[in-house]
C-alpha cells in the first residue's frame, strides 16, 4: 500500500479554489493535479457613516412615547451581558415577573415579558387566544382597535366591531349589546388609547364578558403605571402593557398576563398556536411560570429585560397609589394650562381623560407642525400630532413615568404659548403682505 502524501494548494490571495481535478498522466500511477480558481467578487466599502461616533442632542421626550428613561435605567442597560439561563439571570426575570404583577395588581401564574414592542405583545395576546374562524369582538375608539382587528383577521378570526369616535369611550351598554349580537370568544379594549387621549372604565366589563362566556383581553400599553388598575379584580384575562411608556425603559420588553380562564383557553385549543416565537406555553416555561425545568425558547433580551427590571423597581419604590396621583396632578396642570391658553382639550368629559396622554386641538388656521417644530428647534421638546381621523387635527402631549414633573409640564406650555405666537404672528404678516400687495396691484400708478 502506498504511503500517504499531503498535497499543498496554492492560490492567488484575492481568488478562491473552486475545486481541484486529479487526472492520470500514465500506468505509474501519476497524476497531475488541475486546480479550478475564480476572482474573489469585489467587497463594498464599509459606510463611513459608522466610522464616526453616533452625535445627537439631549431632548425631552413629552409625545405618547417612547418617554425618556431615568440614569438608573440607561446604567442597567449597560451592565455586562449574563447567559439567557444562567441562574443570575434567570433570577432577574424572576423579579421582573414580581414587578408585572405588582403593576397589573395580579396574582397570574402566567406573567411573562414577551421579547418584543408592544406590538409583539399584542400579536401575542391574538395569537394564543384566538383561533381560526373564532369570533373577536373590537371596541374599536383609535388606532390600537384597528391595529388589533389587522392582526385577528391575518391569524384567521371573525372580526366584529363596535366603533366610537377618536375621544369617546364605551359603556357597559355598548359592549353587552354587541356582546348579545356577535357572540365572541373574546372582547379587545383599550385602556388607554394614546391616538384619541381617552381612559376606558374596565370596571364590570370582566365580569359583563364571563356572563357571556367570552374573555376579556386589555391593552394597556398607554396607561399602566398610571392610572388605577386592578386585573384581579376587575376580572381581567389577558392583559399587556410596554416598557418605553409610564415605565420609562427602552423598547424591547413588554410585559403580559393570562388569567387562569385565559391559560386554560391556549391549553383547550383545537389548532397549534400559529406562531412559535409568541407561543405562551413556551414563554410561560422560559419565565419559570409552569413549575418545570427552563428550556431554551430563545435568547432574551438580556439588556432590555436589565431595563425593565429598573422600571418596575422605580415604579415600586415611589408606589402605585403615589405614580396615579403624580399623573393626576401633571396631567391637571397641563389641562388648565393649556385651556388658559384658549386650547380645547379633545376629550370633553373630565373622567375620560388620559393622564398619561393628552390630545390638545389645534386652532383653526394653526398648522400644528409649525408649533411642534418650535418646540423641538427652540427647546428640544418633543410634541407630537393627531394620527388617523386626528392627523393634524390634535396635538398629543405625553406625561409618563420619569417625564412626569411641574417643571417639564410647565416647558411644554411654554413651548405651546411662544409657538402659537410666533405661528400667528408669521400668518399675519404674510396676510399683511399679500394685502399690501393686492392693494398696489389693483391701483394705476400712471400719472
Amino acid at each position: 500500500m502506498r504511503g500517504l502524501c499531503a498535497l499543498r494548494v496554492i492560490a492567488p490571495v484575492k481568488s478562491v479554489v473552486r475545486s481541484c481535478v486529479l487526472i492520470p498522466v500514465n500506468k505509474t500511477g501519476r497524476v497531475h493535479i488541475q486546480c479550478l480558481s475564480t476572482k474573489m467578487p469585489t467587497l463594498s466599502p464599509p459606510p463611513q457613516s459608522l466610522m464616526k461616533p453616533m452625535d445627537f442632542p439631549q431632548k425631552l421626550l413629552m409625545g405618547p412615547g417612547p418617554s425618556n428613561c431615568p440614569p438608573r435605567v440607561l446604567n442597567a442597560s449597560a451592565l455586562p451581558l449574563l447567559g439567557h439561563l444562567h441562574p443570575e439571570f434567570t433570577q432577574i426575570m424572576d423579579e421582573v415577573k414580581a414587578g408585572i404583577q405588582y403593576a397589573f395588581q395580579t396574582k397570574n401564574q402566567w406573567t411573562v415579558c414577551v421579547s418584543g414592542t408592544g406590538h409583539g405583545a399584542m400579536e401575542a395576546a391574538c395569537t394564543n387566544l384566538l383561533e381560526p374562524s373564532e369570533t373577536v369582538l373590537v371596541c374599536e375608539n383609535g388606532l390600537w382597535g384597528q391595529r388589533f382587528a389587522d392582526m385577528c383577521t391575518r391569524n384567521g378570526a371573525v372580526v366584529q366591531k363596535i366603533i366610537k369616535p377618536m375621544g369617546q369611550v364605551f359603556t357597559l351598554q355598548d359592549v353587552e349589546a354587541g356582546l348579545q349580537q356577535h357572540k365572541p370568544v373574546l372582547v379587545f379594549v383599550t385602556h388607554g388609547e394614546s391616538s384619541g387621549s381617552t381612559l376606558q372604565p374596565l370596571e364590570g366589563l370582566g365580569q359583563l364578558c364571563h356572563k357571556y362566556n367570552s374573555l376579556l383581553l386589555v391593552d394597556s400599553v398607554a396607561a399602566c403605571g398610571g392610572v388605577p388598575l386592578f386585573v384581579d379584580d376587575w376580572e381581567i384575562d389577558a392583559i399587556y402593557t410596554g416598557a418605553q411608556k409610564v415605565l420609562s425603559a427602552p423598547p424591547g420588553a413588554s410585559p403580559v398576563s393570562f388569567s387562569e380562564r385565559a391559560k386554560n383557553k391556549v391549553l383547550n385549543r383545537k389548532t397549534p398556536i400559529r406562531s412559535y416565537y409568541f407561543d405562551m406555553t413556551h414563554l410561560a416555561n422560559y419565565w419559570g411560570c409552569d413549575g418545570s425545568a427552563r428550556r431554551y425558547h430563545h435568547t432574551g433580551p438580556i439588556s432590555s429585560v436589565y431595563a425593565i427590571r429598573e422600571g418596575l423597581a422605580r415604579l415600586a419604590e415611589e408606589g402605585l397609589e403615589k405614580s396615579w396621583e403624580t399623573h393626576r396632578k401633571c396631567a391637571e396642570m397641563l389641562w388648565e394650562g393649556a385651556e388658559k391658553l384658549g386650547l380645547e382639550l379633545l376629550v370633553q368629559e373630565k373622567a375620560n381623560r388620559l393622564p398619561c396622554v393628552t390630545g390638545i386641538k389645534v386652532p383653526e388656521g394653526v398648522n400644528w407642525k409649525d408649533v411642534s417644530d418650535y418646540a423641538m428647534k427652540t427647546y428640544k421638546v418633543e410634541i407630537s400630532g393627531g394620527l388617523g381621523a386626528q392627523a393634524g387635527k390634535i396635538w398629543r402631549v405625553g406625561i409618563m413615568g420619569y417625564n412626569a414633573t411641574p417643571e417639564n409640564v410647565q416647558k411644554v406650555l411654554r413651548a405651546l404659548d411662544e409657538g402659537l405666537k410666533s405661528v400667528r404672528a408669521i400668518t399675519s404678516a404674510l396676510l399683511t403682505y399679500k394685502f399690501i400687495g393686492l392693494i398696489a396691484s389693483s391701483v394705476d400708478l400712471t400719472f
